[in-house]
């Protein structure tokens, strides 16, 4: 043991007096400890796992299977992992399904309409019969099962989707060479009806079978049948078996008998096919295998069924029916979209009364059909169109095409076509609102102008010089128009032509007019029903006339929930000014121009011919006091006609339907038109001492009932052996080109 004597203190004294080390010193020292404290706890994890996995090794060796059970355990992992993958699968396929649910699907179905024409006639329904008033136990038991049998025999038995019924359903397809039997379950069918559509798609299948489990999970059997009974498409534009039973056997669905239950039945899966208005022969063979299926299933015996099959249903005798498709299409979209902004608060079922003209309508249709069967061939035109309404927008008919039962798609309404020279009227109204000092009687030029490398021609390839504004519109002058576009715009074509596109806008087109530099002389898309409203601002004095078809509407209850005089006040677009000089230029097309062939004697007549570019479309839109109307004609195809023009087919269409269209109408002049045809006919027509009667007077003097029409109106038809495509009168039209297309010169066609 070392011993400290007080020699020794200074020196240890001044070893703990030394100043600390740096900062720096200080930091590289921590780091060597920390790397060595890393080192260690790694090494030690290192050993501690090693000796982990040692013993677990020797634990999962008692665990080994060989053999039988080896196979087993490892179906069963397989089992598990391709379970969990097809449950993140159907997830995936079901999400899509579920979606078509988030909306209150029970209160928000298509609606049930009922319409009426301007007479207080019911002319047909549309939509799903929604009337719940029939109870599942108001439905005849014989009619229930008859649907069970047929379309699924174990619906209280299984739970949306039946295999056992599809797999006999396959069988019995394979048997027969096609397809005999569905194998949709009628929860599966409902959920079609109600969320999806008709489309022949896997992803359709796939979102049928979801929704038909959800069904099952939010319904009782006994709801899902009731809504299956209401909502099933059953022909004839009859949703459900209560407008079925109305409409194939007019009575009440309670009253129906075992026979009519059968071939009602049978619709279910094909109500075209068997539709006994359409095939009665087939309706009642398919009737007879829905017989023998209740037999099959254990509802009726075979002695039950002999009646029925000895004593067929025989359905209402609906050949001689013909019904307003095209308007009812038509007026059926407006409705719902009227209900989609709430305009009849919640109710689904409707009584809608409209201004359809029921004699009107079939002698449009017949008029359109003659026409065509007469002069289709020689000027190679397929298809023609057109639209009468009221001057404040009250359709009165509409003839989409020639053939409802051939083709469904409505040319008058959504039917895009270029107007030609039709469109010029939105231009000189441009014109005569931003210029004041212009009127029919000014002076404008006809001479050569270009924008770009595009210069429009007229028919005759040449240029009439100094003229009035009237004679450029009678004589349907191409340069004008363009030319208008450029004052408009104060040099700015393009800014002149942005004020036209709005004119035709606020006076009723309502499909975006596409900016070209041809645009003044039509060549933008319209619909024959849009030129109709917008020519119809002419005739009312310069009022908006949006096309309607709710006069009134009543709900189930009969209860008034909207009328369009109460509820829709007019707007004035346009100033009185225009509409009279426009109204007193567009009648001097009709009676010195290219309308010619409109003229109705001792009715004052205004409108516009057009044509476009290689004569694919041939117009003619023109107006009286009471209405307007609006004719195309063309191919579907667009391939071109032969030398049709707006004033041959189309304005002998037009003078030939609103001639039958102002029997018994109070004639109403046309703001700012003159009177003088109709002063010139009744000169010329009647004797002396029958001058001092007005126009309107002595058309109507001369006239036929409108009963007297519907009875012999059809026999003039027969008699028509005069080809009025000779008739005189006849002047030149310069349309416009079909697109702006920029070449250096461009002739329109007549």
């Amino acid at each position: 043991m070392t011993q400290v004597g007080p020699a020794d203190l200074p020196r240890r004294t001044a070893v703990s007096q030394q100043p600390p080390l740096p900062f720096t010193t200080r930091i590289k020292r921590a780091a060597l400890a920390f790397d060595a404290w890393l080192n260690s706890a790694l090494f030690q994890g290192r050993s501690g796992l090693g000796s982990a996995w040692d013993w677990y090794s020797e634990k999962m060796k008692c665990l080994r299977f060989r053999g039988a059970p080896r196979v087993l355990l490892d179906l069963t992992s397989e089992a598990t992992t391709l379970g969990a993958t097809g449950a993140v699968v159907m997830l995936a396929l079901a999400l899509p399904a579920f979606r078509e649910t988030e909306d209150d699907w029970l209160k928000t179905q298509d609606l049930a309409v009922t319409f009426l024409d301007r007479y207080g006639q019911e002319v047909g329904r549309r939509g799903l019969n929604l009337d719940d008033s029939y109870k599942l136990e108001d439905f005849p038991d014989h009619l229930i099962k008859a649907a069970l049998a047929t379309e699924d025999r174990r619906f209280y038995d299984h739970w949306g989707i039946d295999p056992i019924g599809t797999f006999r359903a396959l069988l019995v397809n394979a048997q027969g060479g096609g397809v005999v039997q569905g194998g949709s379950s009628i929860t599966q069918q409902l959920a079609k009806n109600l969320f999806l559509t008709n489309e022949r798609s896997l992803e359709r299948k796939i979102k049928e079978a979801f929704l038909a489990l959800w069904l099952e999970f939010h319904l009782t059997k006994d709801e899902i049948l009731k809504l299956y009974l209401d909502r099933a498409y059953m022909g004839g534009g009859a949703h459900g078996a209560v407008a079925a039973a109305d409409y194939y056997f007019a009575k009440p669905a309670k009253d129906l008998t075992l026979a009519e239950s059968a071939m009602l039945a049978g619709l279910f899966k094909a109500p075209t096919k068997y539709a006994p208005h359409i095939n009665l022969p087939a309706a009642r063979a398919r009737a007879n295998e829905v017989l023998r299926n209740m037999v099959e299933a254990g509802f009726l015996t075979e002695g039950q069924i002999q009646i029925a099959r000895r004593n067929p249903a025989t359905p209402v005798n609906r050949e001689r029916e013909t019904t307003p498709d095209f308007y009812l299409d038509w007026a059926f979209e407006q409705v719902k979209l009227q209900a989609s902004q709430k305009k009849f608060g919640n109710e689904r079922v409707l009584i809608v009364k409209t201004p359809l003209d029921t004699a009107l309508q079939r002698h449009a249709e017949q008029t359109l059909e003659n026409m065509l069967r007469q002069h289709g061939r020689q000027y190679k035109a397929g298809q023609g169109a057109l639209v009468v309404m009221d001057v404040d927008g009250a359709v009165r008919a509409i003839v989409g095409g020639r053939d409802y039962g051939q083709s469904q798609f409505n040319r008058a309404t959504g039917g895009l076509r270029q107007p030609g020279s039709s469109f010029k009227p939105f231009v000189y109204a441009a014109a005569m609102t931003t210029n004041p000092k212009l009127r029919p009687n000014s002076n404008v030029v006809d001479q050569p102008i270009c924008l770009g490398n595009w210069c429009p021609q007229n028919y005759n390839r040449s240029f009439s010089g100094s003229m009035s504004l009237t004679s450029a519109l009678a004589r349907s002058i191409n340069s004008i128009p363009v030319r208008m576009s450029l004052e408009i715009g104060k040099g700015n074509a393009k800014a002149g032509r942005a004020v036209i596109v709005d004119t035709a806008k606020r006076m009723g087109l309502t499909h975006p007019l596409t900016d070209s530099s041809s645009l003044p002389i039509g060549a933008a898309e319209v619909t024959v029903i849009d030129m109709a409203a917008a020519y119809a601002v002419f005739a009312n004095g310069g009022k908006r006339a949006d096309p309607y078809a709710a006069w009134e509407v009543r709900n189930s209850s009969g209860e008034v929930i909207f009328s369009r005089d109460r509820d829709t006040p007019p707007k004035q677009v346009l100033d009185t000014r225009v509409v009279q000089d426009m109204n007193f230029m567009l009648n001097k097309v009709v009676e010195e121009g290219t309308g010619k062939r409109a003229i109705i004697e001792g009715i004052p007549a205004a409108g516009k011919t057009g044509t476009t570019n290689g004569y694919k479309d041939a117009w003619f839109v023109g107006y009286t006091g009471n209405l307007v109307a609006s004719v195309w004609y063309g191919n579907d195809d667009s391939t071109p006609m032969n030398d049709m023009t707006g004033g041959t087919l189309p304005a002998m269409t037009w003078q030939e339907v609103m001639k039958v269209a102002h029997q018994n109408l109070e004639i109403r002049p046309i703001p700012g038109a003159s009177p003088a045809n109709a002063n010139r006919v009744a000169s010329a027509n009647r004797p002396a001492a029958d001058q001092a009667q007005s126009p309107s007077q002595a058309f109507l003097a001369g006239t036929l009932s409108r009963r007297s029409y519907e009875v012999l109106g059809g026999i003039g038809t027969l008699f028509q052996s005069v080809d009025r495509s000779v008739t005189t009168g006849k002047a030149p039209e310069a349309p416009r080109s079909s697109a702006a297309v920029n070449t250096p010169r461009q002739v329109a066609m007549p």
